[in-house]
């Protein structure tokens, strides 16, 4: 393989594992699933003194976790966007 094509296919890889780390989730589209989690909760329970949740790894664990009373239930892209939204609006983790 001559050394051109083998760096146009290093970028490619590169540029691609960027946009899927920025791609993780869509806060908006997170913010209009969360309607469905109104139906039994506020957003009190992201706020001190009730929030429980202290990184970004437990609060994707914690809706993972309660997505199995949702019927349907959300998608793994779903629930990226969920704490996108979550964390945008509340949560605040780096």
């Amino acid at each position: 393989m001559n050394s051109l094509l083998r760096r146009v296919l290093l970028c490619g890889a590169l540029l691609l594992g960027v946009a899927s780390a920025q791609a993780a989730g869509d806060p908006l589209r997170g913010e209009q699933l969360h309607r469905d989690c109104l139906g039994c909760h506020g957003t009190e329970l992201y706020v001190p003194p009730r929030a429980k949740v202290k990184t970004l790894a437990a609060l994707k664990k914690e809706i993972e976790r309660w997505n199995d009373r949702m019927n349907p239930k959300f998608s793994k892209q779903e629930i990226e966007d969920l704490v996108a939204y979550l964390n945008r609006d509340f949560y605040k983790f780096p």
